[in-house]
């Protein structure tokens, strides 16, 4: 009997732990989250993943909305299919020489089938992601999650190594900002680093008259980091041209020819890839 027992010890010893870290050569993993739907959280991490290239960082962009994954629509990349080196590690979809994405669209047999999984298979899913893809040697791994704090967001703080933070984007309205202070408790309460919270559609210029219009108001997120205590990365304004070009499927970060020189909100987007350099600890 004590024969049977230390065997069942031996074998449960040998057990490979399910929430054991995943080898990436990483240096940094940026997770972008948010409370709820509709703040433009896929905004900021397409182009906050865009702007770290820019700027000579090797970076990788994971798309973990797996029920609505729109990184490669933003990106341009949606008609591209993940492809493998010897049958084995899958690569990256390169949008520039310095950015490499990985979405579930990138799997799905048509960009209008749903994706119908409960957790485990999710969790299975960001492993692979994790350990199968041929990310090379990053810098930063930018991890776009879905709203809330559910699986997918479980399992990337479980599984991933260097995570050096998380970002939270909310809008002005209390609504938002309601949610993102969940989504900061979250983030505190699994002992990850809150690297700040980005107010994200604050305030917009009339292209007629040039005046700035409240829209969704201002000022909510720098209160919400204020009351909690955590750091906050700056506001990007509601800009036409930031909508547009993700419906084209471009970085709005990239200028293109034919756009306003001297737009401001890149520099916002820009001050914002400074401030969560700065919370990592980090400068360029």
């Amino acid at each position: 009997m004590a024969e049977t027992d230390n065997t069942t010890k031996d074998a449960g010893q040998q057990q490979k732990n399910p929430f054991e870290k995943v080898s990436v050569s990483v240096k940094h993993v940026i997770l972008v989250l948010s409370g709820k739907g509709g703040v433009g959280k896929s905004t900021v991490a397409a182009n906050l993943a865009m702007a770290l290239a820019n700027h000579g960082y090797q970076t990788g962009l994971l798309d973990l909305d797996i029920h609505g994954p729109n990184i490669p629509k933003m990106l341009g990349i949606e008609e591209t299919k993940l492809t493998s080196t010897n049958g084995t590690r899958i690569e990256p979809v390169y949008v520039v020489p310095a950015l490499g994405v990985v979405s579930m669209a990138f799997l799905l047999p048509d960009k209008s089938t749903p994706v119908i999984w409960r957790g485990p298979m999710k969790m299975q899913v960001i492993k692979q992601f994790l350990a199968d893809v041929n990310w090379g040697d990053l810098d930063y791994l930018v991890v776009d999650l879905p709203p809330g704090t559910g699986d997918e967001a479980l399992s990337i703080i479980q599984l991933a190594p260097n995570v050096a933070g998380a970002v939270i984007v909310t809008t002005p309205q209390e609504v938002a900002i309601l949610d993102s202070t969940k989504a900061v408790k979250f983030v505190e309460k699994m002992d990850i680093k809150v690297l700040g919270i980005v107010e994200n559609m604050s305030g917009m210029v009339c292209p007629h008259c040039g005046k700035e219009i409240d829209l969704f108001g201002q000022g909510g997120g720098k209160k919400a980091a204020e009351d909690l205590g955590v750091p906050y990365l700056g506001n990007i304004p509601l800009d036409p041209d930031m909508r547009k070009a993700g419906d084209e499927g471009r970085p709005f970060i990239v200028r293109r020819p034919g756009m306003s020189a001297d737009n401001p909100t890149w520099e916002h987007v820009d001050r914002v890839m400074q401030a969560v350099l700065r919370s990592i600890g980090e400068t360029q």
